[in-house]
C-alpha cells in the first residue's frame, strides 16, 4: 500500500494536514537536536522528508523504512541520506549505535509496538533519547466531535479525490482512530526502559510528541 502512494505522500499529506505537517517536522527536529559527531536513527522514514530535516553539518543520518517504494523515492530525493530496508521490530543495527531514535507518524502501523520500542531502545547509546510524533488524542472536548467528524468523514471523502489509493488513507484514519492516548503511550515508552518521558501535545492533540531518554548506566 506504501509503496503505491510513495511518489505523491509527502504532497497529499501536506494537503490533508493543511500545512501543519511541515510545522509538526520543525518541531521534532528541534526535539532530537542533533549535534555534530551524533548519528540518528528516524524509522518509518518513508521518502526521507522527516529525516532531512534532521540535516545538520557532521551528522550521520540513517533512515529506515519497511516500504520498498518509500526507499526507492527517498534515494531519488535525497542522495545525502543513508536509506536502510528495517523492520521496526527487529533493527539490522548493533547496539547502542544512535544517539537519537525517532519515528514520525509510523508507531501505529507497527505490528508489535512495544516490540519497537524494545529494539529503538537497544539501537540508543546510553544517554541517548527517543523522539516520537505520531497523532493522538485531542484534548479539548468541545473541538473532540468536530475532529472526529473530520477524520471519519471528511478526510476518507477528500482523499478519495486527492489521491490515486484512497484506501491507504481510509486506513490512515482507522488507525488514527484505534490509536492510544497520550499518556498511555508515555506509559509504553517507559515500559521499554525509557526515563523521563514527557510529551508535548501540537494543534490541540491532533499530534503529540513524546521523548524519553535511555537512562546512561544502561548496557
Amino acid at each position: 500500500m506504501f509503496d503505491e502512494v510513495a511518489p505523491t505522500y509527502d504532497k497529499t499529506n501536506d494537503l490533508l494536514s493543511f500545512g501543519q505537517s511541515r510545522l509538526w517536522r520543525g518541531i521534532v527536529a528541534k526535539a532530537v537536536d542533533p549535534k555534530s559527531g551524533q548519528s540518528v536513527l528516524d524509522m518509518a522514514a518513508g521518502t526521507g522528508s522527516s529525516t532531512a530535516a534532521f540535516a545538520r553539518p557532521g551528522v550521520r543520518l540513517v533512515a529506515g523504512d519497511f516500504s520498498e517504494g518509500m526507499l526507492a523515492e527517498g534515494r531519488k530525493r535525497h542522495p545525502e541520506i543513508e536509506f536502510v530496508f528495517a523492520d521496526a521490530t527487529k533493527l539490522p543495527f548493533k547496539a547502542k549505535e544512535f544517539d537519537a531514535t525517532t519515528i514520525s507518524f509510523g508507531l501505529r502501523n507497527v505490528v508489535d509496538v512495544e516490540a519497537a520500542l524494545s529494539e529503538m531502545f537497544r539501537v540508543t547509546k546510553p544517554g541517548g533519547r527517543i523522539v516520537i510524533c505520531e497523532f493522538s488524542k485531542v484534548a479539548n472536548p468541545l473541538l473532540r466531535p468536530f475532529y472526529n467528524f473530520y477524520l471519519r468523514k471528511v478526510l476518507p471523502a477528500f482523499s478519495s479525490l486527492a489521491s490515486k489509493t484512497p484506501e491507504a488513507y481510509a486506513y490512515l484514519s482507522e488507525s488514527i482512530d484505534a490509536w492510544p492516548d497520550q499518556r498511555t503511550l508515555a506509559a509504553k515508552i517507559e515500559k521499554a526502559g525509557y526515563e523521563k518521558v514527557t510529551f508535548r501535545n501540537l494543534s490541540f492533540g491532533i499530534v503529540a510528541i513524546h521523548v524519553g531518554f535511555k537512562p546512561k548506566a544502561s548496557k
